[in-house]
């Protein structure tokens, strides 16, 4: 299930353990709509997986601590430390290799 991060508090919590794959997006963003059905899907598919969803206007100190500039971008984290990054919207299949799965 896909998990919309309210704080910054809240998002270091969440990446503190396990595989995680954030998606970094705004309301504004065109691409970010169009990856956000594909990201819900890989969240509903992988229960295993946390799927966090950070607005980066709504919670810029998480998107500063991780230098993220361009939106969408999606970390795949592993116990608290990033493994693979992907900058821009990707189909399914490119998300899936992002999380190896």
């Amino acid at each position: 299930m896909k998990k919309e991060i309210q704080s910054y508090d809240e998002f270091k919590l969440e990446i503190g353990s396990g595989e995680v794959l954030v998606d970094f997006f705004a309301t504004w963003c065109g691409p970010c709509k169009m990856i956000a059905p594909i990201v819900a899907q890989i969240a509903d598919e992988n229960p295993d997986l946390k799927v966090l969803s950070v607005d980066v206007d709504e919670v810029p100190e998480a998107a500063g601590a991780y230098g993220i500039s361009s939106i969408p971008t999606m970390l795949y984290i592993k116990d608290g430390t990033v493994q693979q990054t992907h900058v821009g919207y990707a189909p399914k299949p490119v998300l899936l290799r992002l999380i190896g799965r």
